[in-house]
């Protein structure tokens, strides 16, 4: 894993991967303790449910989220968030299509590779 970005990240020249299914990450910022992660769903997209050792923060920018955090499921829309606990079961899926802000400690290694 890189150590962390460069100190700073301007939005029009940050690679923007294509996840397939809907989705495309841009990061924003780490270093090992620290992440910051872009996501845009198109309309209809799932973020299907996995765990991580990691503690998460989602910030929903734009559009409507139902959310699932070990099998509670509640309805997030611009300006509400939700913390997702190490190894806690999670996903989201958006009926309109948007956008997230996520953050995480420690760092996503897997989101570094190669």
């Amino acid at each position: 894993m890189q150590k962390q970005s460069a100190h700073f990240s301007f939005g029009n020249e940050t690679e923007i991967e294509d996840l397939g299914n809907g989705l495309k990450r841009q990061m924003l910022g780490y270093n090992e303790e620290l992440m910051a992660v872009k996501i845009w769903f198109e309309k209809g997209a799932i973020g299907y449910n996995h765990a991580h050792r990691h503690s998460q923060v989602t910030y929903v920018v734009e559009g409507e989220f139902h959310f699932n955090i070990d099998g509670v499921t509640k309805i997030l829309k611009p300006g509400d968030s939700c913390l997702i606990p190490p190894f806690a079961d999670h996903g989201a899926t958006c009926p309109t299509g948007g956008i997230l802000i996520d953050t995480f400690s420690p760092a996503r290694e897997d989101f570094l590779e190669d």
